[in-house]
């Protein structure tokens, strides 16, 4: 993985590397089957997944059902009234339409944590900087992107507002599986665990990375295997 920010934490702790943003046919949009999203976080080398289909969280459940060797952790992708907001670590999908401010207080409350991808994208439903306020991090590098400025322009905004910053591929195909991660660093110590995961992103030691093309012509080609040999689990 080629670094696009320098990892905050304790060097002596485990860094672990996340795909935050994930889709799966549970998405009206997306096309990725579990078993292909597992074969495809495993081929990355991730070691943890966020599921985050839109507006509903029974993907993610059944992704996690069938983990193994990836830490599978229940989120969202909530369409809320100013932009979309990533719920990652939550039980229920969070109504929709709310203001992003209230969306965001009540993801955090419940313990999850609350991010905003892709900003300023607003052909891709993507928050503006007035409607920011009160999450926890800012997807800074978005392998879903046509152009790297919008890439740009969030890791300036995070930067300057003091944002912990958030890679996630948003991958809605296999072949983008991993294409961009979060990387979080664990304290010493700390088994990785969903609650362990969640409290170091929340502590802001995260930074966002992104995949070589190489790696990522690699994965494209071992999840479209995988994606044969997956049966229909919908």
């Amino acid at each position: 993985m080629t670094g696009l920010s320098g990892l905050p934490g304790d060097p002596d702790g485990r860094t672990v590397h996340v795909d935050t943003h994930l889709h799966t046919v549970a998405s009206y949009d997306g096309n990725i089957m579990p078993e292909t999203l597992l074969a495809g976080a495993k081929a990355a080398g991730l070691d943890a997944v966020v599921v985050t289909d839109h507006d509903t969280v029974e993907g993610a459940r059944l992704v996690a059902d069938l983990a193994e060797d990836v830490l599978v952790v229940v989120g969202c992708e909530v369409s809320t009234a100013d932009g979309h907001l990533l719920a990652l670590g939550v039980d229920a999908a969070p109504e929709p339409d709310r203001p992003l401010v209230e969306t965001a207080r009540d993801i955090r409350d419940g313990g999850g944590v609350a991010v905003v991808p892709h900003p300023f994208q607003r052909s891709r439903h993507g928050a503006s900087r007035e409607a920011i306020d009160g999450v926890d991090g800012i997807e800074v590098y978005n392998a879903h992107a046509l152009t790297n400025i919008r890439n740009k322009q969030a890791a300036r905004f995070a930067r300057t507002a003091g944002y912990p910053a958030f890679g996630g591929s948003d991958a809605h195909r296999p072949g983008g599986i991993g294409r961009a991660a979060t990387t979080v660093a664990l304290r010493p110590g700390d088994p990785l665990t969903t609650e362990t995961l969640l409290a170091a992103m929340r502590a802001g030691r995260t930074a966002a990375v992104g995949r070589s093309p190489a790696r990522s012509r690699y994965l494209s080609k071992v999840v479209e295997n995988a994606t044969r040999k997956t049966l229909t689990l919908f």
